[in-house]
């Protein structure tokens, strides 16, 4: 069984679940769908033992405890969510921290428990969402929560968006509370965790993608599905949640640290392993993936580097063409193999297909197919323009033949220096393109 951390998540099993509540004291169990903003579309939408059922979801007292049914093929299309909380029924302690904890296990059909999290409290909670179960593109995945409020059942009701009405208790009402004879809320979610808040940041937009192996994240920020180990620029964790571990790589082998010594060019790389979710960002700058098949390698400038799968090999080369001017720190990472690169431009690019001969800033220039042939062509003439000081500010180009495409970011960042550029710098964004005369 896979016991989750608050805040960890993972993919729902497939097929009919179970979820099966326990705890120490006596308890309510209940459900809500919940849509795309975070509350109830109807006052139906929330489950309990007065209202057991709703599409896709059902509540069952047994001797064991509490358990909820989930059928993901049942639940309605304007549901993105399903949370599953326990909240107190007044007999027994008056706040979780008190009470003690709250197993949680999901089951499949068989009874085979396959996903577990205890969820507990700190402070004056006497009402927990334990998990919630949420739509991801076409995958439902669950998410271990553990965020309480401190009004019961009725305040997390009234912040989810269902209307609490106060009645007074008739003789044949059932010996449990429930929202419609509880005492007035206070409406006073514990200020612990999202779930206690409202804001647009917490619509879909902004959450996580699904998915395994290397995403993007929006436009600057890439998510990894981790269940093994990733290759990535050192100083590039924005966030991480699971199971990861990080060892730091340098430039990625002895040959390759000495060329980037050489250089100035390179990947100043970590490790990472494990199984979780890892996100990655560089300065703002804006992410994209490629993917290699194995036909063709990529020539990219090191500061542009964001993380790459393991099965991809990469090396620093001078580039084509550029000795014969005598600009000795020309030099760049090549990618080759079959896996999947993030990049990072500043600003969103142009993609030029080399049909003809193209031309590009070398300051502008982020990566290329390695297959095409270089070479740098220089514009302005050396004369007495020159010496004092009048040019055009496109001294130097370089150019591409053959077959392949050409990625230009629409920034040219200030030279790094004679030798090399500052390609290894973490977290930078910016460095050697080229190195030296043309680097970054």
């Amino acid at each position: 069984m896979k016991t989750l951390a608050r805040g960890e998540n993972c993919p729902a099993p497939a097929g009919p679940l179970t979820v099966t509540l326990a705890a120490s004291t006596s308890v309510d169990v209940s459900a809500l769908l919940l849509g795309p903003d975070g509350r109830v579309r109807t006052d139906a939408d929330l489950v309990f033992y007065n209202q057991p059922t709703a599409p896709g979801v059902e509540y069952r007292r047994v001797p064991t405890g509490h358990q909820l049914m989930f059928d993901a093929t049942a639940v309605p299309a304007g549901v993105d969510t399903v949370a599953v909380a326990a909240s107190l029924d007044g007999t027994g302690p008056a706040t979780f921290a008190a009470a003690g904890p709250t197993a949680v296990t999901v089951s499949d059909a068989s009874g085979t428990a396959l996903i577990g999290f205890t969820a507990d409290a700190l402070g004056d909670e006497s009402a927990l969402v334990c998990l919630e179960f949420y739509r991801r593109g076409e995958q439902w995945k669950i998410r271990a929560v553990g965020q309480g409020y401190a009004d019961g059942l009725a305040g997390l009701a009234t912040a989810f968006g269902i209307s609490v009405e106060h009645d007074e208790p008739t003789p044949d009402a059932p010996h449990e509370p429930s929202p419609t004879t509880t005492s007035p809320p206070v409406h006073s979610p514990v200020p612990r965790g999202v779930l206690a808040m409202r804001s647009e940041l917490f619509t879909p937009a902004h959450a996580e993608v699904p998915g395994s192996g290397i995403q993007k994240q929006g436009s600057k920020m890439c998510r990894i599905g981790m269940n093994g180990d990733v290759m990535a620029r050192a100083g590039s964790m924005v966030a991480y949640q699971g199971n990861l571990q990080f060892e730091a790589k340098g430039s990625g082998g002895i040959g390759r640290a000495l060329k980037q010594a050489l250089s100035g060019e390179g990947v100043p790389l970590m490790k990472v392993t494990g199984q979780g979710d890892l996100f990655l960002a560089n300065a703002a700058q804006d992410v994209h993936l490629i993917d290699l098949d194995g036909t063709d390698g990529l020539t990219i400038n090191g500061a542009n580097v964001l993380a790459f799968e393991s099965s991809l090999s990469y090396d620093i080369k001078r580039v084509q063409g550029a000795a014969a001017g005598g600009n000795a720190g020309f030099f760049n990472c090549v990618f080759s193999g079959r896996g999947r690169i993030a990049i990072t431009t500043d600003g969103i690019p142009v993609v030029l297909n080399v049909d003809q001969p193209t031309f590009a800033d070398p300051q502008a220039a982020v990566a290329w197919s390695s297959s095409l042939q270089t070479r740098v062509k220089k514009n302005d003439s050396f004369g007495l323009g020159t010496l004092i000081g009048r040019t055009t500010g496109e001294r130097f180009t370089l150019e591409f033949a053959g077959q392949g495409f050409v990625v230009v970011q629409p920034s040219e960042q200030p030279p790094g220096g004679l030798v090399g550029g500052s390609g290894s710098g973490e977290q930078a964004g910016v460095g050697g393109a080229l190195g030296g005369l043309l680097g970054r």
